[in-house]
């Protein structure tokens, strides 16, 4: 989770330095404050997105793996239709 520090009380006295009244700058710092607290919760961190990355590496090699089997496997069915089709030219030769 990221930590961010949010200064109130320098927010709120730029704020009063603007015109801003008192109660307003004050009330609207510690909203604004509340808002970053909450929100930065669902914000990934440098070690969520290494964990992330991980995965998806982890399941690039699952694929890759399965798209080898697939090959070999249709490597294998393409090998025998072949033999297939030459055994029944063969056969239709011997026949006519």
């Amino acid at each position: 989770m990221a930590t961010i520090t949010f200064d109130t009380l320098k927010f709120a006295n730029k704020l009063k330095s603007a015109g801003v009244v008192s109660e307003h700058a004050e009330a609207e710092a510690e909203a604004l404050a509340e808002l970053f607290e909450i929100n930065l919760k669902e914000v990934a961190s440098k070690e969520d997105i290494k964990l992330l990355k991980d995965d998806i590496k982890h399941l690039e090699e699952r694929i890759d793996g399965k798209f080898i089997q697939l090959e070999q496997r249709m490597t294998i069915k393409l090998g025998a239709l072949m033999v297939i089709a030459v055994s029944a030219v063969a056969t239709l030769v011997k026949l006519l």
